[in-house]
């Protein structure tokens, strides 16, 4: 760790011993999925946080099975692993209604070999009377257990007092504002594989089952002297087929991941091309007034002639005519073709949606706008001046003398000609028609 990264904290253990609670307790948050189903958790999952003022980031990683070696399992513990020697102090979770397990002693042999500063805190200690409990984990060889309840809060303000004295204490350093993107899309269309391979590394995994991504996952990098936050997040099925629970809950932070998103980066399965659900996830997007850049996937897979790219954008415009405005990048996660194309492509997306103009500047079009096409009725609506008054997404508002006399067509054309002529490249236009406003402040 160099003075410039605040130090990492991971949180391991066996499956099912509460480590994603104890990790939202911890964090005051509720960013990780909880579910009684071993395995919930399968990605690593960070969040910076602070305790006393020591501010560091906590990793809630997936059930660590030391000795699973394929498939999901095996992935799960190499990401665990991985976040052990990345760590510069480690929380180790177990559970004290089963007292130490075979998979525990395996669990903290890993741990006393990475050397790492360990705390073992026992969970599951609900009351008093429970404490004497915790003392069989003596034989884990890692210090004095710490009772604590993931679920009622109780030992985890000493668990963090004990932390921060572990943790090297340093200064968050001075960052720039990131640029958030969240992938989205339907199951399996290769939102896990374009974050590995634009990021260089394998930070998520990738797996061909369908639902392998449950939490949004962020991964932090810097491109081209910018700093960017890639959000992965659960692939979002129809709603009417996703069951309540883990999924449900999958889905809601896929939503919510859009919401707080600058850009959202909608994946497309090229070889299956747009179907109904693409056009549902691309109005969340418009809906919440973020910008959209649509990666066209799999592109690699796809018989080429010197017509192919245009008629698959083609495809795109047409299946999704309300976000004709949002760019199309054709791209291959398996080969890296055009993958960095979509970081240059989202800034380009979000610089369009901070794009402020000024007052006489917005009149003036205006002006141009209701000269070459005259609301319904001629000047009956009586147009007098308009402002933006927002930006991501841009925001326009018309003050006239009629509000009834614009229809909803002739604010449309209002919003069309705004994007042609000053560009506005993928993303929404809000553009609000007011009345005039009285001497007497009303609207």
């Amino acid at each position: 760790m160099t003075s410039e990264t605040l130090p990492l904290v991971a949180v391991i253990g066996r499956p099912n011993v509460g480590k994603s609670m104890l990790f939202n307790r911890l964090t005051r948050s509720k960013a990780a999925v909880v579910d009684d189903q071993p395995g919930v958790t399968r990605d690593r999952k960070a969040l910076e946080t602070e305790w006393t003022g020591h501010r560091f980031v906590l990793v809630d990683t997936g059930g660590l099975v030391p000795s699973e070696v394929e498939g999901i399992s095996g992935m799960v513990r190499a990401q665990a692993e991985s976040a052990i020697r990345e760590a510069d102090a480690i929380i180790l979770v177990v559970d004290r209604s089963t007292g130490p397990l075979g998979l525990d002693r395996d669990v903290a042999s890993v741990v006393r070999r990475s050397e790492r500063p360990v705390l073992l805190a026992v969970n599951k200690v609900d009351s008093g009377d429970q404490e004497l409990d915790i003392h069989a984990f003596h034989e884990l060889g890692l210090g004095e257990p710490m009772p604590v309840s993931a679920l009622h809060g109780r030992g985890t303000g000493d668990l963090l007092d004990r932390l921060v004295e572990l943790i090297p204490e340093v200064e968050a350093p001075e960052r720039p504002d990131a640029l958030r993107l969240a992938l989205v899309g339907r199951p399996n269309v290769g939102k896990s594989s374009l974050v590995n391979r634009i990021v260089g590394q394998d930070v998520v995994i990738v797996d061909s089952e369908p639902g392998t991504t449950r939490d949004a996952i962020d991964t932090e990098f810097e491109y081209d002297g910018l700093h960017y936050i890639l959000v992965d997040t659960a692939g979002l099925r129809k709603r009417a087929r996703i069951d309540r629970g883990v999924e449900f809950y999958s889905a809601m932070r896929s939503f919510r991941s859009i919401e707080r998103a600058d850009v959202a980066i909608l994946v497309i399965d090229a070889t299956e091309g747009v179907v109904g659900q693409d056009a549902k996830i691309a109005s969340l997007a418009e809906e919440a007034g973020r910008g959209l850049v649509i990666a066209f996937n799999k592109w690699d897979l796809i018989e080429k002639d010197n017509t192919t790219a245009a008629s698959a954008e083609r495809h795109v415009r047409e299946a999704l005519p309300f976000a004709r405005h949002a760019p199309v990048v054709l791209v291959s996660a398996k080969t890296g073709q055009r993958v960095r194309r979509i970081l240059d492509t989202a800034k380009d997306v979000h610089d369009a949606a901070s794009l402020r103009l000024p007052t006489a500047e917005v009149n003036a079009f205006i002006e141009r706008a209701v000269a070459h096409r005259p609301p319904p009725g001629g000047r009956r609506g009586g147009i007098l001046y308009a402002t933006q008054t927002g930006v991501r997404p841009p925001t326009f508002i018309v003050f006239v003398k009629d509000p009834d006399a614009i229809t909803e067509s002739y604010r449309r054309y209002l919003a069309n000609q705004l994007r042609e002529q000053y560009g506005f490249v993928g993303c929404p236009i809000r553009v609000a028609i007011r009345r005039r406003r009285g001497r007497g402040g009303g609207s």
